[in-house]
């Protein structure tokens, strides 16, 4: 099994791409304000862990967001993806929500958050089984390449 991840990318460069959705194990995007007020939008295909189970559907955390804010980001997820708002800590998860994977699907995402929210936004797409031969074909860039150890 070959695990890899792309980070740091731009909406710009994830638009460029094209790889098997189906591969897709972890996405998240990163929104920034400043140094310390961000959120982070991801889905993890497996479920998001939530005590001893999992909760399959997208999930965002936030730090030194407003409430207002929160509720915020929230309502606009749910909006587009549907789902059940649930909260644990600083996370707050939609139960069941639609699930996305397509390079345009997330960049058209990160764009969307980036301009509502008014944050600047980094992506990083992580596959399971992406053979080095999909890595190349991928037009991912080289240099934002993590390898991740393992089996």
């Amino acid at each position: 099994m070959i695990r890899c991840r792309y980070w740091h990318l731009s909406i710009d460069e994830l638009k460029k791409v094209t790889y098997d959705p189906k591969k897709v194990l972890v996405w998240e995007i990163k929104c920034s304000k400043d140094e310390a007020a961000h959120f982070g939008v991801f889905f993890y295909r497996n479920g998001t862990p939530w005590d001893y189970a999992s909760i399959h559907g997208i999930v965002f955390y936030y730090n030194m967001i407003s409430r207002d804010e929160v509720n915020r980001i929230a309502e606009f997820l749910k909006g587009k993806f549907g789902g059940e708002i649930k909260e644990k800590g600083e996370r707050v998860f939609l139960a069941d929500s639609r699930e996305i994977y397509s390079p345009k699907e997330i960049a058209d995402l990160a764009t969307e958050l980036g301009n509502k929210f008014e944050t600047s936004t980094e992506i990083s797409v992580e596959f399971e089984n992406f053979s080095v031969q999909e890595q190349e074909q991928s037009n991912f860039p080289s240099s934002k390449l993590l390898p991740i150890p393992g089996k």
